[in-house]
C-alpha cells in the first residue's frame, strides 16, 4: 500500500495522486477506527470512510480523462456492497467480509499503480521532464 502510494505520488498525474492520497488516508483512518473499535460490532466509521473514498472515485471517474478510477471505482464498490451485507445481516462469513475488503484494496492500488505508470510514461514520451 505504501509503496503504490509513494510511487502514484511522485510519478502520476494529479488524478493519480488524488487516488492514491484518499487511499492511504483511508487506510490509516480504517486501521486507527478499528484498532480502537475493535473488529466484532458492525464497522459504522470503516463503511463511512469506504463510502467516501467510493464518492472520491466516482468523482476522479466523471472528470479525468483516464480508465484506471472505473477499476478503482468498480473494486471500491465491492467493498461497499460487502458492508451493504453486513448490515443486512445476510451474514457472510467474517472472513468472506474481510477477504473481499482486502482484495479489493489490492484491486484498487494495482489500478492507481497501472493509472501512475502510464501517466509517467505519457510525460516522458513528450517530454515533459518529472522535476515539479
Amino acid at each position: 500500500m505504501i509503496a503504490i502510494g509513494l510511487f502514484a505520488l511522485a510519478k502520476g498525474g494529479q488524478p493519480e495522486r488524488i487516488g492514491a492520497g484518499t487511499m492511504l488516508a483511508a487506510w490509516f483512518l480504517s486501521i486507527l477506527s478499528q484498532t480502537y473499535l475493535g473488529y466484532d460490532a458492525i464497522q459504522w466509521p470503516v463503511f463511512l470512510i469506504d463510502l467516501v473514498v467510493l464518492a472520491v472515485f466516482v468523482a476522479l471517474v466523471w472528470k479525468s480523462p483516464r480508465s484506471w478510477p472505473l477499476w478503482a471505482a468498480a473494486f471500491q464498490l465491492l467493498a461497499v456492497a460487502s458492508h451493504v451485507m453486513v448490515l443486512l445481516k445476510l451474514r457472510p462469513e467474517i472472513s468472506a467480509f474481510y477477504t473481499v475488503l482486502n482484495m479489493s484494496a489490492y484491486g484498487i492500488m494495482i489500478a492507481i499503480a497501472v493509472g501512475a505508470f502510464f501517466a509517467w510514461q505519457e510525460r516522458r514520451a513528450v517530454g515533459i521532464d518529472d522535476e515539479r
